[in-house]
Parts: C-alpha cells; structure tokens; sequence
C-alpha cells in the first residue's frame, strides 16, 4: 500500500443536497469544490492512495458529505467528525459514526476562552466515548493552549489525541515557549502530532526548508511512531503543489530515515486511523 495524507478536507459545490451550515454561504467555498476525485488527482501521483477526512466547517454539525465521500471509496477514506458534544445519544451517534468509517472527532474552542474550554468537563463524556470505541480526538488549537490539551491527556489516558498541524506554531511566531509547550505533551502517552499544513508556518513558502528545526524538536520528543504526515488540502495546493508537502518528508528532512520516513507518512496514520 502507499502512503496515508492524515488531514484533508472535501466538499462539493452542490449545496442543494448538502446545505451549508448556518452562517456560511457560497463565497466562503473557495475553491467553488474539491471533491474526492479532484483530492485524488492531487495526491495518487505522490504515492498517496488513502486519506482521512477532516469534516469541513461549511457543513457544521452535518457530517454527510464526508460520510458519502467514504462510502463511496471505502477502503481509501476514513473520517473525522465534528459532533455535539452535549446531545444525549452521543454514544449511539458515535458508534453509528464508526461503523460509517469515522475514527476520530474534531474538537475546537468555542465561545468560552480557550484556555478553559476543555477543562470546564463538557467534553468529558466525548473522549470517554472515543476512548471506549477505539476512536481519536483531534483538538484545532493555537500553541498557546497546549496546557489544556495536556490536562485532559492525563484525565483520559485511555483516548487518543491527535494534535492538528503542530498545534499551529510558527503560524504567527516560531516562539521557543510554544515548541517546549508542544514538545510537553509527549509526556502523555496518548498524545500525537500531525505534521501538516506547512503551507501555514514559518516562511509559507515551498520547500520548507525553514520548518526543519521544529520538525526535528518534535521528533525528538515524540518519536516517529506518534507523528503522521498531512497536508490540509485543498490549501496545500491552492499556491503551492501536493508534492510540496510530501516531499519535505520524504526527502529532505536528513534525520528521518527509511523506518521514520515510513512511520510518518504511513504507518502511525495507517494504526491510528484505519486500524479495525
């Protein structure tokens, strides 16, 4: 098999059978679509022939283009939800989620300040369930609040954590205190990183070269078994190429060897995501 893209994002632009969610409209869909197919054209070429799918922010709560998307090519897309993490049936709605081909659920700060967002215990019952089920919890969040993401690591050791693109350092500054914050999670066993969206961090500008040294600092501090490459398409190829991102890894970061190239841009993805 070829290589897993862990974070990648689709829709489509018939919004009559998959309505926008309150709050977006078309102008916000840029590009007007980007399909499986058209995900596809981009990464088969660079070796990639499964991904997992992030639900996209357009649909809200309404999870079904994605869950389509994966039905349609079942053994090539896996997913991530973005649920309630208050409704009643949440367990009855994760285990339908699962048996549809979603093993994780994207969680966000919301109204309340950032910093507290996960400690306020309404997201306890969400990673009791994913935990239970064998799923992932994939928290978007800004280095600065890293420290409530190793708070609840250490509340629920027995869910997995899935950190998305380098918890966005380098994306304003590449500030010593957020590498050492980001590198601390690695103290929580269930914690992990995607290494993505490099289009984002540091110079934004292809090769990458410049994000080397925070690469490496996590790295060292997790191990190649608890990172997994992405590329956050559409935006990776909006300015830049597929091959872009794959190939930092693949190639030119000179501390990764084979096995490390392999755990990255496969293996950790392959276990974490499309593991039974």
């Amino acid at each position: 098999m070829g290589y897993v893209d862990a974070h990648a994002h689709v829709w489509t632009g018939d919004t009559a059978a998959y309505p926008l969610a309150p709050g977006y409209g078309v102008s916000d869909m840029v590009p007007p679509s980007f399909t499986p197919e058209e995900l596809f054209g981009h990464c088969r070429p660079c070796g990639v022939d499964r991904v997992v799918l992030i639900q996209m922010s357009f649909y809200g709560l309404d999870n079904r283009y994605m869950l389509d998307a994966i039905a349609t090519y079942p053994d090539a897309l896996r997913g991530v939800a973005v649920v309630d993490p208050h409704r009643p049936d949440l367990a009855e709605e994760a285990q339908r989620l699962r048996d549809a081909g979603v093993r994780g659920f994207r969680v966000y700060p919301g109204p309340a300040p950032a910093s507290d967002w996960l400690r306020d215990g309404s997201y306890d019952a969400l990673f009791c369930t994913a935990g239970r089920l064998g799923m992932a919890v994939c928290p978007l969040i800004d280095p600065e609040y890293l420290s409530a993401v190793g708070w609840v690591a250490e509340r629920h050791p027995e869910t997995t954590i899935v950190v998305d693109h380098l918890a966005r350092v380098g994306m304003r500054t590449m500030a010593e205190q957020h590498i050492e914050d980001l590198c601390a999670l690695a103290d929580h066993p269930n914690c992990l990183v995607k290494v993505s969206a490099f289009y984002a961090l540091g110079a934004r500008k292809s090769p990458h070269d410049d994000l080397a040294p925070l690469i490496r600092r996590v790295y060292d501090a997790f191990g190649p078994g608890r990172l997994m490459w992405a590329t956050d398409c559409p935006y990776q190829v909006m300015d830049e190429t597929y091959e872009d991102s794959i190939g930092l890894i693949r190639e030119r970061l000179d501390f990764l060897g084979p096995s490390d190239r392999q755990s990255l841009l496969c293996d950790t993805a392959e276990r974490v995501f499309f593991g039974a």
